[in-house]
């Protein structure tokens, strides 16, 4: 049994290939940010507590899966907008030079717990009001932290990254493999 504690649609088509026999277990976790907690703070202890939810009620030799992301401008945490305007004031704070993504990662087998914080950083390109009404108006922002997929229309608007691609799509694919591997379930492997 191989469960991914997470509803990110993203997360199951980065882990999909990989492990086709995949169940999709979503944590319900108080989400909030604590005072002055770090971004890599942040990530890891929801990627925790989204694992450690899920464990909880699956048979101790199940493999659990669970991750966070976030998205940091100018030291804020940029969480999924609310609306248009919250929205714009995102695309304006990214706009000021490189950001980063931040996305912590936390899997368990048998009673063992490993995880592991990836940031990549990104360049984003200027937008200008239509620009910003017309990928509102995709929708593809409405969900996403920092209000842009990477792998969508949002591609658009980046200039460059360094790092990990899938860690801004929402999972860092090498270093969850490693932890898997580290606990017994090379992803390649699972594949075959």
């Amino acid at each position: 049994m191989i469960v991914l504690a997470s509803a990110s649609p993203r997360r199951q088509a980065l882990l999909q290939p990989y492990l086709p026999q995949l169940q999709i277990r979503p944590a319900d976790i108080d989400e909030r940010q604590l005072a002055d907690e770090a971004a890599q703070d942040y990530v890891a202890r929801l990627a925790a507590g989204k694992n450690a939810c899920v464990r909880a009620g699956l048979p101790a030799h199940a493999w659990v899966i669970a991750a966070d992301t976030c998205v940091v401008a100018a030291g804020n945490i940029l969480g999924k907008p609310d609306d248009f305007a919250q929205a714009c004031a995102m695309w304006q704070a990214l706009q000021h030079g490189w950001h980063q993504v931040w996305t912590g990662v936390c899997v368990a087998h048998a009673g063992e717990v490993l995880q592991t914080q990836v940031m990549t950083e990104v360049l984003w390109l200027p937008m200008d009001a239509e620009a910003m009404r017309r990928y509102w108006a995709s929708g593809e922002p409405q969900d996403k932290a920092g209000a842009y997929a990477i792998q969508g229309l949002g591609g658009l608007f980046v200039a460059e990254i360094r790092g990990s691609y899938s860690n801004v799509v929402g999972l860092p694919l090498a270093e969850t493999a490693q932890l898997l591997k580290r606990l017994g379930l090379p992803l390649w492997s699972a594949a075959t």
